[in-house]
């Protein structure tokens, strides 16, 4: 079993609006609804503006534009190398419980 490590982040960032979007559609991707989240509080505006920020600074951009072109009709599990795995697996859980 080979241990995954978290991308390094960029030195620059990548544009805001491209990562928006990105964030967006992993979280339809992968079954967080984002309003619902900031509805019940559980995804401040901090927050939202923290994930979209370390995207612009994660080096798997790239790859994570392909893995969300890939036509699934199903939900997904988080991939395993997007920064924002934890935290978002986190909104996810806590809309779960609610």
């Amino acid at each position: 079993m080979s241990v995954q490590t978290e991308q390094p982040p960029k030195l620059v960032l990548g544009p805001e609006m491209e990562h928006f979007w990105l964030v967006q559609r992993m979280a339809k991707a992968t079954g967080i609804d984002l309003v619902e989240a900031a509805d019940a509080d559980v995804m401040s505006q901090k927050d939202w503006a923290s994930i979209v920020t370390h995207c612009r600074g994660c080096g798997w951009a790239e790859g994570c534009g392909k893995w969300l072109n890939k036509p699934k009709d199903e939900v997904r599990d988080l991939p395993s190398k997007c920064v924002n795995r934890p935290r978002l697996a986190e909104i996810k859980a806590e809309l779960e419980e609610l």
